[in-house]
């Protein structure tokens, strides 16, 4: 089986591409990887749009990564573009089943009120304050290491801007029906690419998430490995595993 040698990731929530520098300098500089920016194009976006985004026109086979509900969407992707993908790497990805309150679904009255509400916060400039705060409490609560890789500057930048908040909200609302969609894929007959799944099981990770990643592995007959030494956030704690997934034949 030949290898992909182009590869796409697609980002969880919240997270900038500068995340998965650790996982390119550990590949072969014949690997082109591209990391969607989320800032610039939302994760949750159409297939069609992130195919233009990265330029993909389906005349070489590529090779998915997907992080969290960034995994939902390269899930999303394979299963609809069954010929497209050669290969998917699934890290820590968000389930099917994780659907969320359909009146929070983007355009319904509680996505508006959220999205009302945030925006006000941003007006009187909490972000600024709360944002940097938040990001550090999240690292904390889910990775390994406790090291932010990222700049205190592009912090500032990006997680206390005004409008910060409520694109993540954005993201977030989008990612439940996506979840809705991706469900409906899978209760059809599957047809998907050699498919790695990596989990994080260290002490600071959610236990309960790895029943339903097995059934999810056992659906796209995926290699499960899981990481005893890495949180939800596997490509910090863990970006030789993600490395190797892309390297395996």
């Amino acid at each position: 089986m030949t290898r992909a040698r182009r590869w796409i990731v697609l980002p969880g929530l919240a997270e900038t591409a500068e995340e998965f520098a650790g996982v390119i300098d550990l590949l072969p500089e014949s690997y082109d990887v591209q990391v969607v920016d989320p800032w610039l194009v939302p994760v949750t976006a159409s297939v069609d749009e992130l195919r233009t985004a990265t330029g993909v026109d389906g005349s070489e086979p590529i090779g998915l990564v997907g992080h969290s509900i960034g995994g939902l969407a390269a899930l999303r992707w394979a299963l609809t573009r069954p010929t497209e993908v050669d290969r998917l790497v699934l890290v820590d990805t968000s389930l099917a089943d994780e659907t969320g309150h359909r009146l929070l679904y983007p355009g319904r009255i509680g996505d508006r009120l959220v999205r009302r509400g945030l925006r006000a916060l941003g007006h009187v400039g909490l972000p600024a304050l709360v944002g940097p705060v938040v990001r550090g409490w999240l690292l904390r609560m889910s990775t390994e290491t406790d090291r932010d890789p990222l700049h205190r500057a592009t912090v500032r930048e990006r997680y206390g801007s005004p409008g910060s908040w409520v694109q993540f909200w954005d993201e977030l609302s989008a990612s439940w029906p996506m979840a809705v969609e991706v469900a409906r894929l899978l209760e059809s007959p599957v047809i998907a690419p050699p498919t790695v799944q990596l989990v994080g099981v260290g002490p600071r990770s959610a236990r309960c998430h790895l029943g339903p990643q097995r059934v999810l592995a056992a659906r796209l007959k995926a290699a499960l490995r899981t990481l005893p030494d890495s949180a939800h956030l596997v490509h910090l704690d863990r970006p030789d595993a993600i490395a190797k997934a892309i390297l395996a034949p």
